[in-house]
């Protein structure tokens, strides 16, 4: 199995995620992605390229171990310094679904746990 073979495509898409990130705090927020740019990337046949990744304070708190797509995005977002920042204190779930839309839904974390 190749590693990281998403990490390029999911850096090419930063600036648009980060837009997005920072609209999340007020609205939910989705767009679509170009499925040629993850198909050249890598073939995911009939499991495609659907995922859910769900991070608070910046730490994923599903199990995305199973879809490299996720991995990488992960990898991507993490390593982006106004990305880091904007997702601390804060629970943001991102997914991709079949008809290759991503969408995130961002809220705060709650002081009281």
């Amino acid at each position: 199995m190749e590693e990281r073979k998403y990490l390029t495509t999911w850096r090419k898409y930063i600036p648009v995620i980060r837009l997005h990130l920072k609209r999340s705090l007020n609205e939910d927020q989705s767009f679509k992605l170009n499925i040629t740019d993850f198909e050249s990337a890598g073939d995911r046949g009939k499991s495609g390229y659907t995922f859910s990744l769900s991070m608070e304070n910046g730490k994923v708190i599903n199990n995305i171990s199973g879809s490299a797509v996720a991995r990488d995005l992960y990898e991507a977002l993490r390593t982006d310094d106004a990305i880091k920042e904007m997702i601390q204190d804060k629970n943001v779930k991102i997914s991709v679904g079949k008809t290759f839309v991503f969408s995130i839904k961002t809220t705060h974390v709650s002081a009281y746990k």
